[in-house]
């Protein structure tokens, strides 16, 4: 294939949902329909079952959530699937954030029982400031739900975007049996299997076959009559240019926890989402087909192996065709690095690999200097701005109870600073150096510490603080007016690893306080890059 197929059938998407909404169940049942996987895992496995395949952090098995994003990469029906598994969970979605930045499309997992919740609105909206395609699978039909036209009304109201019924449910709860496929006008009843494990048995008949009638109480199958001739008069049509554009989201109905309408969701999904989409470089869309290959990375692991103490770093390919060992720009330091250590990923596993297109995501062990958000290219022009920053919510000081163990405290301190697990502050006049460390939520916290120790041995403490809001300094002020004299109580002068000024304020009344006494030094809650604070997610068309 040349490299115009190979583009047209690659497929890079997320998984995105509020935490329980049954997210990674999806994922898992999409390796197990895709071939990936041959025994579908749990979060909420027993101990003598198997885990699932993308949480493969110890920390996310002991709490049964998702704490790190996750790459899976397999080959289903002629399709290269790019798959990323995302936190759920508020207090690290700045990583999912990030992985936004990296895919095609995303499919929405909505708990059928509680609608539109909180984190799912939160993303929704990221999602449709990019314009990303956006598919819709109501899951948990096998348990008391919400009407399912009540749950589209609700979709169409309080996300404000128009939805497509794909699929529709034959009763829900106990009641549940399977699907009407609207586009092939086809009804498909499932059985279970033991423990969801294993794909599904499916039987397939029209919607006037005596069968279906035999399967379904007369209530049932009388209310799903009148609301498929609902659907057909005020549903709206199905646009593919329009889910395309992020316009109208196709809306799917079944359970992940049992198989019911997986397969009929990865099939549509792959077949309407889309191949990769140009990135912008300097406001210009960098060609997918461009001669030379270009990529960023929008996230840095370490340990994923506990065997070794590698570092991984994960590149979206954007243009031109990536090969083993080729010499690239890194474009932060401008030095010229070689691209060894390619490998694929399957969660923690991975597989080396000698060549990879546009939307493929290719992690790069031993890469020191790679950062997130950096380009790497073999056309110097090529410069991308992806990765957007989020101002921090929560403030702690981290402190080292064993200064035998500084070494390990620090190294290991420094590699998940670098992976962006948490930011990282130092205050400018402080006799010890303690670390302050801020971050989106609380458990971002409980995440270093706990690989501080599992991946490190290095014990730590950390101290609560009375600092509420961070402020940048804008560079353009002389770093000679600001000193600690003019701060107001409790306030303390910081700076990042790329010698970034920054106030901490305690709360509202200081910051006023503080832009009121001194009106002529800029602030912002982002970073400034090149002069401009770093507020906006890019236009991607």
């Amino acid at each position: 294939m040349g490299i115009k197929e190979e583009i047209l059938r690659r497929r890079t998407f997320a998984i995105i949902s509020h935490p329980d909404a049954g997210k990674t169940t999806l994922t898992e049942k999409f390796l197990l329909y895709g071939g990936a996987v041959q025994l579908a895992g749990s979060v909420t496995a027993r101990k003598n079952q198997r885990q699932s395949t993308s949480d493969w952090m110890e920390l996310e098995r002991k709490r049964g959530i998702s704490i790190s994003s996750t790459v899976l990469q397999f080959d289903y029906n002629g399709y290269r699937v790019n798959l990323l598994d995302t936190p759920g969970h508020q207090d690290f979605s700045e990583d999912t954030y990030r992985v936004l930045t990296a895919v095609d499309a995303v499919v929405m997992v909505i708990d059928a029982a509680k609608g539109i919740e909180k984190q799912t609105r939160k993303l929704f909206e990221v999602c449709r400031r990019r314009g990303i395609p956006i598919f819709t699978f109501m899951n948990k039909l096998d348990r008391p739900t919400k009407d399912p036209l009540e749950l589209l009304d609700e979709l169409e109201h309080v996300l404000g975007i128009q939805a497509h019924v794909m699929n529709f449910p034959l009763g829900t709860g106990f009641e549940f049996r399977g699907v009407f496929d609207r586009q092939e006008k086809r009804v498909h009843f499932f059985e279970l299997t033991s423990g969801g494990a294993y794909k599904a048995p499916v039987t397939i008949s029209d919607l006037s076959d005596p069968v279906v009638k035999d399967r379904l109480d007369d209530k049932t199958y009388a209310k799903l009559v009148e609301e498929l001739e609902i659907l057909d008069h005020a549903g709206s049509l199905f646009d593919v240019k329009a889910v395309r554009e992020g316009k109208l989201t196709p809306v799917f109905f079944g359970s992940a926890r049992n198989n019911f309408g997986v397969q009929l969701l990865l099939d549509r999904f792959l077949k309407y989402a889309g191949p990769p989409q140009p990135r912008m470089s300097n406001r210009t869309a960098v060609p997918l087909e461009h001669e030379k290959f270009s990529g960023f990375i929008f996230k840095i692991q370490a340990n994923m192996d506990p065997r070794h103490r590698d570092r991984i770093a994960f590149v979206r390919v954007c243009s031109g065709k990536f090969e083993r060992d080729m010499t690239v720009t890194h474009q932060r330091t401008g030095k010229k690095v070689r691209l060894s250590n390619a490998s694929k990923l399957f969660g923690q596993s991975r597989e080396t690999i000698n060549e990879a297109y546009p939307g493929d995501i290719v992690g790069f062990v031993g890469q020191q200097n790679f950062g997130i958000g950096d380009t790497v290219t073999e056309d110097d022009e090529i410069i991308y701005n992806e990765i957007p920053h989020f101002p921090p919510e929560v403030f702690a000081m981290l402190q080292n109870p064993n200064p035998a163990n500084f070494k390990k405290f620090r190294e290991g301190l420094d590699q998940l600073l670098q992976e962006g697990v948490v930011q990282g502050l130092q205050r400018t006049n402080a006799a010890q150096r303690v670390p302050i460390l801020a971050a989106v939520g609380p458990l971002q916290f409980e995440v270093v510490q706990y690989r501080l120790e599992s991946e490190y041995g290095a014990e730590s403490r950390l101290e609560q603080t009375e600092w509420k809001l961070l402020q940048w300094i804008d560079p353009a002020i002389h770093r000679e007016l600001i000193t600690e004299n003019i701060l107001p109580t409790g306030a303390a002068l910081v700076q990042n690893g790329d010698d970034q000024l920054g106030i901490l304020f305690t709360g509202d009344w200081g910051l006023n306080y503080f832009q009121e006494k001194n009106p002529s030094i800029g602030l912002s809650e982002l970073p400034f890059t090149n002069g401009q604070s770093n507020g906006e997610w890019p236009e991607v068309t």
